[in-house]
């Protein structure tokens, strides 16, 4: 007994190379533990960030980003601002652009979220260090 098949084909949509998200998966090892480029685009970049247990990364401000971070795992101390929490898995927080901020993990697993940058520029030569434990500082 025969099967046929029939094939649709349908139109593609053909986005200009600045508005078209990119697949990235390029992982980039830092003192504190690595971040992973999953997607970027016009205004917006994805990262999937993981914290070694006992580190942090610098107290630091952006003046060009905001950024969402959403806890997959682990456990995140934030500092935002004046404020200061603890979020565990399926916790987010939000941080306003030019707002001094810091992540850490201090679990004894490692803390792994996903950041969500907004912006108009998204480079890591955004980053105002204040305090780092690594002399990243200045």
């Amino acid at each position: 007994m025969a099967q046929s098949q029939e094939v649709v084909q349908t139109p593609s949509l053909t986005l200009p190379t600045s508005f078209a998200p990119r697949g990235i998966a390029a992982t980039e090892l830092r003192p504190w533990g690595s971040f992973t480029t999953l997607e970027e685009g016009r205004g917006y970049k994805i990262k999937r960030i993981e914290v070694k247990p006992g580190h942090r990364l610098s107290l630091q401000m952006h003046h060009h980003r905001s950024e969402h971070w959403i806890v997959v795992s682990g456990t995140a101390k934030v500092v935002c601002g004046d404020d200061e929490l603890i979020l565990t898995s399926n916790q987010s927080t939000y941080v306003p652009q030019c707002t001094n901020h810091r992540l850490e993990n201090p679990g004894v697993i490692p803390l792994i979220l996903i950041e969500v940058q907004n912006g108009e520029y998204l480079g890591e030569d955004d980053i105002v260090r204040f305090q780092d434990d690594y002399s990243r500082a200045g």
